[in-house]
This record gives C-alpha cells, sequence and structure tokens, in this order.
C-alpha cells in the first residue's frame, strides 16, 4: 500500500447475493480509507461501487456438491487464473463473500503468501459438514458473520469471527406499503398476490422451476382470483423460468419482471421462494412464505445417508427464530399437490399478526449497520497485519 493510494483489496463474491453484499463493503471501505483499489471477482454492484472485475460473479454461480464436481475443470481453471492475477498485484487484504468452497481455497493459497484474508457470510458449517471449522481457520484470518449465534461457533474452535449484521436489514425499511409496490410493478390493487422466487442460479432454477410453475397451475385451478408476480434475478433465469410456465402451467398468468425482487416481494400477500438469501428477503418485508430446496439426487443421497445435516432448519427466518416460523420442503416434498396448500395456508394463516412481530424481531436483532461494521472490521485486520510487519 502507498500512501497516496491507499489500500488494495482483492474481492471474490458469487452471484448476486455476494455482489450485492459486496457493493456496500466498498463503498465503506472507500469512505473509511479513501484512494483505496478494489479488484477481483465482481457482479454489476460491486463494479458500480468501484471494483475493476476481472471476472464476473456469474462463474461461480454453482449449487450443491454434484454440481460443484460437474464444473471443476472450469473452477479450477479459473481459481488458477485469479491466483496468478492476485501474485502479480499484491492486494493488502483478500475478502471473500460467501460462495464458500471457491473463496477458502483462494484464502488459503493467499494467506500462506503472507496477505491477511477474511471470509464475508460464514458457510453454514454449524449446520452440516462441522468438520469444515478447522479447513476456515487454517484459511481465513476472520469470519464476517450475518447472523448472530455464528461468533459463538466459532469462538469454541478459536477462530477469529464478528457479527456485524447484514446490509438487507440496514436497506429494507420496518414498514413497507403493498399498495405503492403494485402500483410500481402494475399489479391490481384488489385480490391476492402471490410472488414466485425460483432462484437465481441455473441449477437451482432448473431444479426448482418446473414444480414451482406446476403450483401456480395448482393455485390458480383452486383459487381463480389470484395474481402472481415473478422476479427474474437474470436473462438465464427468466428464460428457463418461461420455458417451465409454458409446459407445467400455460394458463396461469404470470407476470414476469427483471429484477426487482423487493417490490415483487412487497405487492405480495405470500411468497413461494427457493431457500437462501431470498428468505431472509421476505422475512424482512414482513410476508409469509413457503420454502424449497431441492439438489442434485447425489447430493440429496450424502446430505441424508451420511447424516451431514446438524440443524432443524435451512431457511434463514427459522434458523433466526430457532422455531418453525415458515413450512420448509426439500427433495420429494417439492411437488405442486405440497406446494399448493402450503401457500393457500399462507395465505390464509390466522397468527399472520404475530408472524409480522417475530420477522420485526428479526429485523432489529440484524439491523446493525453491517456494512460499516464489516469494512472496520477489515480495516483493523489490515492495520494489525502492517504493525506485525
Amino acid at each position: 500500500m502507498s500512501a497516496a493510494t491507499g489500500p488494495a483489496f482483492g474481492l471474490v463474491a458469487g452471484e448476486a447475493s455476494g455482489d450485492n453484499l459486496g457493493g456496500p463493503l466498498i463503498e465503506a471501505l472507500a469512505q473509511r480509507a479513501p484512494g483505496s483499489r478494489f479488484f477481483g471477482i465482481a457482479g454489476p454492484r460491486m463494479a458500480e461501487a468501484g471494483c475493476e472485475a476481472w471476472f464476473s460473479a456469474d462463474e461461480l454461480a454453482v449449487m450443491g456438491l454434484a454440481e460443484i464436481v460437474r464444473h471443476l475443470p472450469r473452477l479450477l481453471r479459473l481459481r488458477r487464473d485469479l491466483l496468478q492475477r492476485f501474485a502479480a498485484t499484491a492486494p493488502d487484504a483478500y475478502v471473500g463473500i460467501d460462495s464458500p468452497e471457491f473463496n477458502l481455497r483462494v484464502a488459503a493459497a493467499l494467506k500462506r503468501r503472507g496477505i491477511p484474508t477474511v471470509q464475508y457470510v460464514s458457510p453454514q458449517v454449524w449446520a452440516w459438514r462441522q468438520g469444515r471449522v478447522r479447513t476456515i481457520g487454517q484459511s481465513v484470518d476472520l469470519v464476517l458473520c450475518v447472523l448472530p449465534f455464528e461468533p459463538a461457533f466459532y469462538a469454541a474452535h478459536s477462530v477469529r469471527a464478528v457479527f456485524v449484521g447484514h446490509p438487507l436489514a440496514d436497506r429494507i425499511p420496518f414498514e413497507i406499503d403493498a399498495r405503492d409496490a403494485r402500483a410500481a410493478l402494475r399489479l391490481p390493487q384488489a385480490g391476492e398476490v402471490v410472488a414466485v422466487l425460483p432462484g437465481s442460479r441455473a441449477g437451482e432454477v432448473t431444479k426448482l422451476g418446473p414444480p414451482f410453475a406446476a403450483t401456480l397451475a395448482w393455485l390458480q385451478s383452486r383459487r381463480p382470483s389470484l395474481s402472481f408476480v415473478a422476479p427474474m434475478a437474470n436473462a438465464g433465469a427468466r428464460e428457463r423460468f418461461e420455458r417451465d410456465l409454458r409446459e407445467h402451467a400455460p394458463q396461469a398468468e404470470v407476470h414476469l419482471v427483471d429484477g426487482r425482487a423487493h417490490e415483487a416481494i412487497a405487492a405480495s400477500d405470500a411468497v413461494l421462494v427457493a431457500s437462501g438469501t431470498a428468505t431472509l428477503e421476505t422475512a424482512l418485508l414482513k410476508r409469509p412464505m413457503v420454502v424449497a430446496y431441492r439438489v442434485a439426487p447425489l447430493t440429496g443421497w450424502l446430505l441424508r445417508e451420511m447424516k451431514l445435516v446438524k440443524t432443524q432448519y435451512f431457511s434463514h427466518p427459522n434458523l433466526l427464530a430457532a422455531r418453525p416460523l415458515v413450512p420448509e420442503f426439500f427433495q420429494e416434498q417439492v411437488r405442486p399437490e405440497v406446494l399448493g396448500p402450503a401457500v393457500l395456508e399462507q395465505l390464509d394463516r390466522p397468527d399472520r399478526a404475530a408472524l409480522i412481530d417475530e420477522y420485526g424481531r428479526i429485523h432489529r436483532m440484524l439491523r446493525c449497520d453491517a456494512s460499516q461494521r464489516a469494512a472496520d472490521a477489515v480495516l483493523e485486520l489490515v492495520a494489525g497485519q502492517r504493525s506485525v510487519r
């Protein structure tokens, strides 16, 4: 680092959710350390904040053990090329954002070269494959946790970790007016609306798109007055889901929008959603939801037969509440005759007010100026490393 330019940060974000975390982090780092430089694997949000994108975040949009194996040659080439470029630029710190299967290996290689390394968003190591915590401790100097119970788990294994909160909780207001969201999306003000989010990654939409589309057909046949809105994370997801709708729900009228997940969820009365960050967004927007998760058959078999899962829940609301706030469905449960009735139950649930109160508690717990706290922790790590040198 030179006094004229400020520190240099290598960053890697996987897919849209990582990009949305990385953008505000870059802005907070730039505010605290003027003249900083940022480069690595980035999406449009990070690029807008000032990150030089050597590769697109979409390159890492792979889910599940089996999918990673299938894409392994490409991912290995990407990692090799990335490490060569980091070797040439010598960043003052490396921040891997989500995508732990890729980022932890990059971090380990850089840590061996004396570069401070950070993992932003903990892998769900407390939930499954807990032995990975040793690898995490060997690979990174610091874990930035977005869930409040995670630092205690890491402390028990002598891994440095801090809770920073979640940027979504900072960005989303406590109260949302569905009427404004419906007007913005040109949805009818009267009647019930169901939002459908089949995911952003290709593998995710491929697995969830067909049963989600079939569920819309099931719902329309039982409650014809329903309206449907489906925010599409990217062009690939839209193309796949349009194909699924033509095949499985040709009569359903589904309002597809590009992006705008926040507005689509806010406009809805209930949400059918893929497991992941979108479940947290739905909770912060205070909407009932049905959560689905499907992986490749091999991945599902490994999770079950090898008893790799150590937690009862996989959706953010249930994990944060430590109880089943919303229904979750996995693998063969993800079919229209199961999802459809569950969506109707969420539309009609009598304890809606109590659910919203619990969502509010979660929102307050996660609202901590996350990007600012994360930036402070990263800069403290860099300063400590420089003082050691």
